[in-house]
Order: structure tokens, then C-alpha cells, then sequence
């Protein structure tokens, strides 16, 4: 299996991080967004859509849209819920991620960390959305240590890694506690290195 991924990005990184954790074989290649390198010939080729991540499976189908490949990858795994229910709420928590949280959340960090924008330049309505967005998930996230059921799932797996990116939008995480907190559980499930909480 190829994963085509851009390391700066989010979407990226979860699909790395769903491989990792299920022990699965792959080659990353690096192509980064900023280079053009996901609009060149052989890249719109595989997906017309010119987007990382992107996935050739071991037959070399094609697979992209970062949710779709964590639920192909993370079938039959401890990452989906036997429960239909279960896994019913994890769908909705992937949806939302997508539609309600990486547009505001991760768009808000892009424009600060690599456009080298200042948060206090932003739109007001995209801040707007970030920070609801995040307290959002401060909510959900209260008295619990995952987001559906008691174990980590591809719900935890397809939110934190642009939620724990959000402080390089200037958004803060330690007025969100219990958001915080499930940060540091999803890095130690995973082995990541943690990047604390500030500002």
C-alpha cells in the first residue's frame, strides 16, 4: 500500500497514525500541497480531484477522502465498534469532524501557521465557528475518556489531530479541559509525542 500524504496536514496524519496503530505495511510519499505536487499530471491521474491523502491499495485501487480510508483501513479492528449503534455514532462524530470542525479548525491554523497570518487578522466568523466547534467537543468530552463507548475509536482517531493542532490558529486549549485531557489519552494510545496545550 501507498499512502500519498502531505506531513503538515491533518487529514494526512490520521490516516498515517490508523496504519501505524493496526500494524498495517505501507510507503509513505511525501507530497506536499504548497509544491504544487498534487496537481501535476500523474497525481490528478489517481485522484481528479487533486487532494492528499490519497491511498493506492495493494491491488492499486485508488482510495481517497481521509474518513473513507480510516474506515476501509480500520474494518474488522478494535477501531470500529461491534456495537451498530456504536459505530453508528462514531459515522457521526466523522461526519461532523468534517463538516463542522476541520473546515473552521483547521482553515483557522493553515491561514496562521503556514500563511503566516496573525489570529487577531482572521475572520471573525471563522474563529467563530472554531471555538464552537471546540466547545463542542469540551462538552462531549466531559467525564468521558473517549467519544463513543469506553474505548478509542476512529471518532478519536479522525478529531484530535487538528484539534491538537488548534493552538497554532492561537486557539486555546486550556480553557477546554476536558478536551485537554482527552488530547494527552489519544498521544498516549498512540505514541505521540505530546504538544501540550498553550496558549
Amino acid at each position: 500500500m501507498k499512502i500519498f500524504g502531505d506531513s503538515i496536514s491533518g487529514n494526512c496524519l490520521k490516516v498515517k497514525w490508523t496504519a501505524d496503530h493496526l500494524g498495517l505495511a505501507y510507503d509513505w510519499v511525501e507530497t506536499g500541497v504548497q509544491k504544487g505536487e498534487t496537481r501535476t499530471p500523474a497525481f490528478l491521474a489517481l485522484n481528479p480531484a487533486g487532494q492528499v491523502p490519497l491511498v493506492l491499495l495493494d491491488d492499486g485501487r485508488p482510495l481517497a477522502q481521509s474518513n473513507a480510508i480510516l474506515l476501509h483501513l480500520g474494518r474488522g479492528s478494535d477501531l470500529i465498534p461491534a456495537d451498530p449503534y456504536l459505530e453508528s455514532r462514531v459515522l457521526e462524530w466523522m461526519f461532523w469532524e468534517q463538516y463542522s470542525h476541520e473546515p473552521y479548525v483547521a482553515v483557522a491554523r493553515f491561514q496562521v501557521r503556514y500563511l503566516g497570518r496573525s489570529p487577531e487578522t482572521l475572520d471573525p466568523g471563522l474563529v467563530r465557528r472554531a471555538e464552537g466547534a471546540l466547545d463542542h467537543l469540551d462538552t462531549a468530552l466531559k467525564g468521558r475518556d473517549w467519544l463513543v463507548g469506553e474505548a478509542f475509536s476512529l471518532a478519536d482517531m479522525a478529531l484530535v489531530p487538528y484539534t491538537r493542532f488548534a493552538p497554532e490558529a492561537g486557539l486555546s486549549l486550556q480553557s477546554r479541559p476536558s478536551v485537554s485531557g482527552w488530547i494527552s489519552r489519544c498521544e498516549t494510545y498512540l505514541g505521540l509525542p505530546g504538544l501540550g496545550v498553550s496558549p
